[in-house]
């Protein structure tokens, strides 16, 4: 018997069985960051034995939709705010698995270099959801530009503006829409997710952004049926690590913040 095939025939077959076994896990994400923290724990997820399938979404409906209806396991993209909102007017009951990171919510503009310089008038675009939309308001009042009838309302609208001494008109768009228009308005309130993707670089080009303390953790998604499968609890393991901590914050600069 030849022992050099028959040992290549032994790893060959040692590899079809580990791979046989590999647990597929399916996550929908939006592109920047979350896709790209998710392909770099992909190959530590496989040396586990979870094959990692991320789906790449440009808008922040269609991944619930995916998960509620069994098409996917789990979504990254969103914080929990936006989360509780959705189940309540969906009627969903998908659930947080774990809390990986905040992106600071920023304020942009291609017209003028700073807040003082928002001319009585001026047109300011803010999410149209409303977890987005509020948020969006909160960081507006932050900085001194209106107040809110309730000033911790985090659903706040247009409509909850109690003061607008500068005479603002908001206009609520989709959130993925918001830097395709950033020159067509004053003032434009973008996620930063968003913001990644368009070039913009938060910690540099927001003229306004939140701080360290954003309640708006992002967070890994799934439903009460899969939620503490073993694959799902190894890629929220893999999501918390050291490696992946030190990749954000390398690789975005302070435009991500870890939240663990």
């Amino acid at each position: 018997m030849n022992i050099k095939k028959t040992l290549a025939a032994f790893a060959a077959a040692a590899t079809f069985s580990v791979a046989a076994s590999a647990e597929e896990l399916s996550v929908a994400a939006t592109p920047v960051p979350h896709a790209e923290i998710l392909e770099f724990v992909k190959p530590t997820l496989a040396e586990q034995g979870v094959e990692l399938d991320v789906k790449v979404f440009t808008d922040y409906i269609q991944p619930n939709i995916q998960v509620d209806q069994k098409r996917m396991d789990a979504n990254f993209f969103q914080h929990q705010p936006y989360l509780d909102e959705f189940n309540e007017g969906r009627g969903t009951n998908l659930v947080t698995v774990t809390g990986v990171h905040v992106e600071p919510f920023g304020a942009y503009s291609s017209k003028i270099d700073s807040l003082d310089a928002l001319e009585d008038g001026a047109v300011v675009a803010i999410p149209n959801d409303p977890t987005n939309g509020g948020r969006a308001l909160l960081l507006l009042q932050k900085a001194g530009l209106i107040k809110l009838k309730d000033e911790s309302k985090i659903t706040a609208t247009p409509r909850d503006i109690a003061e607008n001494p500068k005479g603002l008109e908001f206009k609520e768009l989709e959130a993925a829409t918001l830097p395709r228009i950033l020159n067509q308005v004053d003032l434009a309130l973008i996620n930063t997710n968003y913001a990644l993707e368009a070039g913009l670089n938060p910690s540099e080009d927001a003229l306004v952004i939140e701080g360290s303390e954003s309640p708006y953790v992002n967070i890994l998604v799934a439903r009460p049926d899969n939620k503490d499968s073993e694959a799902m609890q190894k890629l929220a393991a893999a999501l918390k690590s050291d490696a992946v901590k030190d990749f954000i914050m390398e690789k975005y600069e302070g435009a991500v913040v870890p939240a663990f």
